[in-house]
């Protein structure tokens, strides 16, 4: 049989590992951007000079943030590592210079206001960053047995760290109210189209093979189209795209009148503040928010300026 091209190799293993569509899309663009760099070359004949040649260029005349180019340089590790078995050994290219982004403080009144601005599916999900400190995709990608309304609790899987947490669900009564509403809604839909299957993880998928058409594992967030898995090529029902609420959040922090360059994660710092303000230990932020490394939690708080609320400068008023 003919030699498998590359890039079926880098999706066969992608899947064999587990990984999300997303990095398999990843990985798959730079693999392509790479062996245009270099002529349509085969991979197999190019080594660390080439590897270390595309990072140079991407950071020198791309400009590419330093994340960009290490999203680059791990896709081409797991070709030659993972795909190729080729040791690559040491990759000295010249790196983007890492830029330190610090989230911007909301107070609570701020983080008020944006709500007020939004209404239907992207209020629910702004809500469930501010109050529960949940991912945008997390809170897309969540199911109706995540949700547990009776004890205020929703229960996060397949999360960035590849650990499942219990956080807050808010219990304020305006929101349970239109959750209540949405999910309402979600059920018509569900019963409508008893016969589209929900996208579901490949390994439950197979163990439960009925689970993709049960009320308990359709979307709390639905998308109103269907569409065709990529993977499977059948037709299925998926989360709402994060697109949609993105902008929504985007448009109502402008139309509250602020200038700060707020978004979705932004309101999920936002949480975070509020717990430290309360009082609570920095691992238990940790834990809520699902960081892996606690220093992340330390990066969320950054944005807080408590020398403020300690300190007064020469030309202020308050005392």
């Amino acid at each position: 049989m003919p030699e498998r091209k590359p890039a079926d190799r880098i999706r066969d293993a992608i899947r064999l590992r587990g990984y999300s569509i997303r990095t398999e899309k990843a990985y798959l663009h730079w693999y392509e951007r790479f062996v245009r760099f270099h002529k349509l070359r085969h991979p197999a004949t190019m080594g660390a000079p080439e590897v270390e040649a595309f990072l140079t260029h991407l950071a020198v005349h791309e400009q590419v943030s330093a994340s960009t180019q290490n999203q680059a340089l791990s896709a081409l590790l797991f070709l030659y590592q993972e795909v190729l078995a080729i040791p690559l050994g040491d990759v000295h290219a010249l790196r983007a210079k890492k830029s330190t982004y610090v989230q911007p403080y909301l107070s609570h009144d701020e983080c008020l206001r944006i709500l007020a601005e939004l209404d239907g599916t992207p209020y629910l999900v702004a809500c469930l960053l501010y109050g529960s400190g949940l991912r945008l995709l997390e809170a897309l990608r969540l199911r109706i047995q995540d949700l547990d309304v009776e004890n205020s609790l929703i229960t996060v899987r397949n999360t960035k760290s590849n650990r499942d947490r219990v956080t807050f669900l808010p219990d304020e009564e305006r929101f349970l109210q239109r959750l209540r509403a949405h999910l309402e809604g979600v059920r018509r839909l569900y019963e409508v189209h008893l016969d589209v299957p929900v996208s579901m993880p490949p390994a439950l998928a197979r163990k439960y093979p009925g689970a993709a058409t049960s009320w308990e594992w359709q979307y709390v967030f639905p998308s109103r189209d269907r569409s065709v898995d990529p993977r499977t090529l059948v037709v299925k029902r998926h989360h709402l795209h994060p697109s949609g609420v993105q902008k929504a959040i985007t448009a109502a922090v402008h139309a509250a009148g602020m200038t700060k360059r707020a978004t979705a994660h932004t309101l999920r710092a936002a949480f975070a503040h509020r717990l430290k303000e309360a009082g609570y230990q920095l691992d238990d932020i940790q834990h809520l928010m699902g960081h892996a490394d606690i220093r992340t939690t330390q990066h969320s708080l950054e944005g807080q300026a408590p020398a403020c609320k300690r300190l007064r400068g020469p030309l202020s008023s308050r005392t």
